[in-house]
């Protein structure tokens, strides 16, 4: 299955994934990864998103195909128990709690 297949841009905008930092916290190596900003905030660009979440899915692909292992994290309420779940799905180790 393709990032394409699991997400669309329109899905993306909708969960606020373009919604970057202020611009004056901004980090310069980001540069290439802003659309643009609207209100002080900079605004992500999703289909360079999209491309990495493809090469993302591609290298964990290759992973877990040689036997590799993953630490699932997400520690934040509205996420943690999709991270445990997901993580026992596929038999990995999880954190879901602060530490």
């Amino acid at each position: 299955m393709t990032v394409t297949a699991l997400v669309t841009l329109e899905e993306l905008i909708e969960a606020g994934v373009h919604f970057g930092h202020r611009c004056s916290r901004w980090n310069p190596k980001m540069k290439p990864f802003i659309y643009g900003k609207r209100n002080s905030i900079h605004l992500i660009n999703l289909r360079e998103t999209v491309k990495g979440l493809i090469r993302a899915c591609h290298f964990l692909e290759r992973l877990s195909q040689s036997g590799g292992e993953v630490l699932f994290v997400g520690t934040k309420p509205q996420i943690k128990e999709l991270v445990k779940t997901e993580a026992q799905r596929c038999g990995m180790h999880y954190v879901s709690e602060r530490w």
